[in-house]
C-alpha cells in the first residue's frame, strides 16, 4: 500500500479492498473523500470526486462494455447534468436524477434518430421534438415514452398532421395537409380515420389557412444553428410549449391516423423501452384568418369512415353562402362545424361556481355516509325528510372547509339509499369522489335537453349529472322505494342507474336540483350513431340541417334493424318487459330507449384502405377510382369480431357500473362469452353493454329491407327519461293533439298503451330471423 499526505491534509493512498475492488485516491479517515479512482472487479472504473464514501461531484464512469458517463454525481447516483455514451453509438446529453434521465435532455440514438425535450424517470415525458433518421419530425407532448397529447407530425414528403395523440397513435379531431395541396379535416380513432370529415382536393379553398405553426419551423432552424448552446435550446422548447398550449385547437381533440406513405421507424431507449410511431399529422392554427370566398363544391367532399374504411363520400353541401347572407361570419361557420358536444368548465364559465358547490357537497356527504356501517335500508331512509343539510360559508365552519366559491346551502336526499345503490353496482366511494370531485373539472354538454335540463359529465365519463325540475325530483323521491327494490331484484335492469340526488340553494333563494346517473356510453369504443327511441312517430324525426356526428337521432331517423344472438334477444326482451311493467306501475310515460351503435368496418373493405390513403395523398377523390380500388381487394373473412369463452385466459374490459350475470351465446355453444374486437381489445358482454349484433340497412322506417349488406356492430342500450308521470297536463296534451294527429302516434298516451307500443316498436328494431348464430 502506498500513501502520501496531500496539500489539504487528507491522505492519498491506493488500496486493494477485501472484495477485490481497487481504490486509489484521497481518504477522510477510512472512507474515500476528495478525488479518487475506483475500479470494480468486473472492470468498471470511476474517476472523479467523492464525499464521505459516495460518488459526489464531477466524475467519469466507464463500464466494461465500453459505455461511459461523464458529468455530475450525487450520493452515489448519476444525478445532475452529464453525457452518456453507449457502445452502439447512442448518446444522451442532459439532466439526470437517481441514475435516470430526468429533465431536459437530448438523445441521439444508434440509428441516428434524435429526441430533444423533457424526460421523466428515464422516458420522454413532457414537451419534445423527435427527428427520425429519414427526416420525419414530431414536435409535441409525450407521456411515459409515447406520443400523448397535442403534437404536430411532419413527414419528409411534406405531409403534415396536427392533432391529439394517444399511445403513439393519432387520436381525435385534427387537420391533415398533404404535400399535393389536398386536405382532410376529420376524426381518427387509434390511428384510423373514424367518423365524419371533409376532404378538400388540390385547388379547393379551405375554411382557414392550414400552415404549420411558426413555432415548429422556427424551433427546427434555430436548434440546428445553436445546437451547442443548451440554454437556448431549453428556452426555445419552453417557448414552443407555451405557444402550442395557446393553439386554440381544444375542440379538435378526439382521435387520428397515419396518412403518409413515409417510413414508420421504431426507436429503442437504452433501458430497453420501445417507442414506436405509426401515425401522421397535420397542422392548423385557428388563430389564422379565414378565407371569405365560397368553396367549390365539386372539389370538396363530405366523408364518413369506419376504422379507416371509407363508407360514404358525397359532394359537400354548399350552405356557407346562404349563412353568410344571413349575417353569420365565416369564422362562426367554422366554429359551428368543429365544435364538440361538450366543453370543460373553466374558471369564468357560467357553471364554474355551481360545479365547485356540487363537488364540495358531494365530497362532504359521501365522506360523511361512507364510515357508517353498511346495512339494509329502512322505510325512514326514503322520502324528502331523509336528508343531510349543511351550510357552506366561504370562510369555512366547524363542519365545512373554506372554499373559493360562493356561500350556499346543500341538501343531500336519501343518502343511505343511494350509498347502497352505489355499493350494489360496485362503485367504490373513493373512486366516486375522485371521478366527480377530483382535480379535473366537469364537462358541460353544449346542447341541453329538450326539457331545459343541463347535463354535465365527469372527466372520466363514468357519470352524468343532470339538473332536475322540482316536479321531477318529487317523482323520483316518490318512486325511489319501488325503484330500489326493482334494481335490487333485477341485476340486468336496463333502467337508468341513479347514484345520488342533491340540491344547492344560492343567494336570493335560487335552487338547483341535480341527479347523478351512470353514463351508458362510458366505453373506449367510439359511438358512431345515437338514437332516442320512444315508439311514437309524431315529431320523432330530426331536421337534416341539424344533424352532425354528435346528434342524437330519433325514431323516424333510424335506418337499420339489428340481429342479435337468439338467447340474447330473448333475455333482452324479457328484461324490457319487466322494466316496462315497473314503469307502468308508477304511471311513467315519455321514457325512451337510448341506443348507441359502434360500427365495425366490413373486413372485406379493409384491404383497400391503404389504396384509399394513397389516393388522398395524391389529392384524388376516393369516388373517382373506387372501381380500381376494388380490384385490389383481397379475399378475407367478413367477420368483424370474435366471441370467446369468458373463462378463457385474458383480461376483459367490463362496462362501467354494471352488474348481473353474463348472457349466454348460441355462437359460443351457449356459454358465457367475451367479445374480442381485432386490433381493439376484449370486452365483457352483458345485457345492454358490449352486445355484438349485425346491422342491416333498411329503407324508411324499420320494415323494408334495402340490401343484403350487413355490418358488424357493438350495441349499448338503456331506458332513460323515467321521471314523467301521466298526470293531468299529459292527459290534456293527449286530448288536444288527438284532434290533429293520430292518437296512437303521439307520445302522451296512457302508460299501458305507451308500454305496449314501446315494446312493439323495439321488436321491429330487433327482429327475429332464421338461425340462432350471428353470421
Amino acid at each position: 500500500m502506498a500513501w502520501a499526505e496531500s496539500s489539504k491534509g487528507s491522505i492519498q493512498r491506493g488500496n486493494t479492498l477485501p472484495n477485490g475492488d481497487i481504490y486509489v485516491g484521497n481518504f477522510d479517515g477510512l472512507v474515500p473523500h476528495g478525488l479518487g479512482k475506483y475500479m470494480w472487479m468486473d472492470g468498471a472504473l470511476y474517476d472523479g470526486e467523492w464525499d464521505k464514501s459516495k460518488m459526489t461531484g464531477r466524475g467519469l464512469l466507464q463500464w466494461p462494455s465500453g459505455a461511459s458517463y461523464e458529468g455530475d454525481f450525487r450520493g452515489g447516483f448519476i444525478d445532475g447534468e452529464g453525457t452518456f455514451k453507449g457502445v452502439d453509438g447512442l448518446v444522451y446529453k442532459g439532466s439526470w436524477r437517481m441514475n435516470k434521465k430526468h429533465g431536459m435532455g437530448t438523445m441521439v440514438y444508434s440509428n441516428s434518430d434524435i429526441y430533444e425535450g423533457f424526460w421523466n424517470e428515464g422516458l420522454p415525458d413532457g414537451f419534445g421534438k423527435y427527428t427520425w433518421a429519414d427526416g420525419n419530425i414530431y414536435i409535441g407532448s409525450w407521456k411515459s415514452g409515447k406520443m400523448n397529447g397535442r403534437g404536430v407530425m411532419q413527414w419528409v414528403n411534406g405531409d403534415i398532421l396536427d392533432c391529439n395523440w394517444l399511445n403513439d397513435l393519432a387520436h381525435g379531431k385534427g387537420y391533415c395537409k398533404y404535400a399535393s395541396g389536398a386536405c382532410y379535416i376529420g376524426t381518427w380513432d387509434r390511428g384510423l380515420k373514424d367518423g365524419h370529415g371533409i376532404f378538400y382536393q388540390p385547388g379547393s379553398k379551405i375554411p382557414c389557412n392550414l400552415e404549420v405553426s411558426d413555432c415548429v419551423t422556427s424551433h427546427d432552424s434555430t436548434s440546428a444553428s445553436n445546437s451547442s448552446n443548451e440554454k437556448i435550446t431549453i428556452g426555445l422548447l419552453f417557448l414552443l410549449q407555451k405557444l402550442c398550449k395557446n393553439w386554440r385547437l381544444r375542440r379538435f381533440i378526439r382521435r387520428p391516423r397515419r396518412i403518409s406513405n413515409g417510413t414508420t421507424p421504431v426507436f429503442d431507449d437504452n433501458s430497453g423501452n420501445h417507442l414506436s410511431q405509426d401515425i401522421s399529422s397535420k397542422s392548423f392554427s385557428a388563430d389564422e384568418s379565414l378565407q371569405d370566398s365560397e368553396v367549390d363544391k365539386d372539389l370538396v367532399y363530405e366523408r364518413e369512415y369506419v376504422q379507416g374504411v371509407l363508407i360514404m363520400e358525397q359532394p359537400a353541401k354548399n350552405e356557407d353562402s346562404r349563412m353568410l347572407d344571413s349575417g353569420i361570419t365565416q369564422e362562426n361557420i367554422w366554429q359551428k362545424q368543429t365544435r364538440g358536444p361538450m366543453e370543460t368548465i373553466y374558471k369564468g364559465h357560467r357553471s364554474y361556481y355551481l360545479m365547485l358547490n356540487l363537488q364540495l357537497g358531494i365530497r362532504y356527504t359521501v365522506g360523511k355516509i361512507t364510515p357508517v356501517p353498511l346495512r339494509e335500508v329502512r322505510s325512514n331512509d326514503f322520502g324528502p325528510r331523509a336528508r343531510i343539510k349543511m351550510y357552506f360559508p366561504c370562510e369555512g365552519s366547524q363542519y365545512t372547509p373554506p372554499h373559493s366559491s360562493v356561500n350556499f346551502f346543500w341538501k343531500d336526499y336519501c343518502p343511505m339509499v343511494f350509498r347502497n345503490l352505489r355499493e350494489m353496482f360496485h362503485i367504490d366511494a373513493a373512486d366516486y369522489m375522485m371521478s366527480l370531485c377530483g382535480d379535473d373539472s366537469l364537462k358541460e354538454l353544449s346542447s341541453p335537453g329538450k326539457s331545459g335540463s343541463i347535463f354535465y359529465l365527469s372527466q372520466d365519463e363514468r357519470f352524468v349529472i343532470k339538473t332536475l325540475r322540482k316536479t321531477e325530483l318529487k317523482i323520483l323521491l316518490k318512486m325511489l322505494p319501488k325503484y330500489y327494490n326493482h334494481v335490487k331484484a333485477y341485476d340486468n335492469t336496463l333502467i337508468t342507474k341513479f347514484f345520488g340526488v342533491h340540491r344547492i340553494t344560492l343567494k336570493a333563494g335560487r335552487k338547483v336540483r341535480f341527479v347523478v346517473m351512470g353514463n351508458m356510453f362510458c366505453t373506449e369504443l367510439r359511438i358512431h350513431r345515437k338514437y332516442d327511441l320512444k315508439g311514437s312517430t309524431q315529431g320523432r324525426s330530426t331536421k337534416k340541417q341539424n344533424i352532425n356526428e354528435n346528434t342524437t337521432l330519433k325514431d323516424l331517423d333510424l335506418s337499420y334493424v339489428f340481429h342479435v344472438d337468439k338467447p340474447w334477444r330473448e333475455a333482452l326482451f324479457r328484461q324490457i318487459a319487466v322494466d316496462c311493467m315497473f314503469l307502468e306501475s308508477q304511471s311513467i310515460i315519455d321514457y325512451s330507449m337510448l341506443l348507441g351503435i359502434h360500427f365495425r368496418a366490413p373486413n372485406h373493405l379493409k384491404s383497400i384502405t391503404s389504396y384509399q390513403t394513397g389516393l388522398e395523398s395524391s389529392g384524388i377523390s376516393a369516388e373517382t377510382d373506387y372501381a380500381v380500388a376494388l380490384r385490389h381487394e383481397e379475399k378475407i373473412s367478413p367477420k368483424g369480431f370474435v366471441l370467446v369463452a369468458a373463462h378463457d385466459p385474458g383480461p376483459a374490459v367490463r362496462g362501467s357500473h354494471i352488474r348481473g350475470s353474463m348472457v349466454r351465446a348460441a355462437e359460443g355453444g351457449y356459454e358465457e362469452v367475451d367479445l374480442v374486437l381485432p386490433g381493439t381489445g376484449r370486452f365483457r358482454v352483458q345485457l345492454g353493454v358490449n352486445m355484438p349484433a349485425r346491422a342491416r340497412k333498411v329503407h324508411e322506417g324499420v320494415n323494408v329491407e334495402q340490401e343484403n349488406v350487413e355490418y358488424d356492430v357493438v350495441l349499448y342500450l338503456g331506458i332513460i327519461d323515467i321521471l314523467q308521470e301521466y298526470n293531468m297536463s299529459k292527459r290534456v296534451e293527449h286530448a288536444v293533439k288527438s284532434l290533429k294527429f293520430d292518437p296512437l302516434s303521439i307520445s302522451a298516451v296512457d302508460p299501458d298503451l305507451y308500454s305496449r307500443r314501446f315494446v312493439s316498436f323495439l321488436e321491429k328494431v330487433f327482429p327475429e330471423r332464421d338461425g340462432t348464430v350471428i353470421q
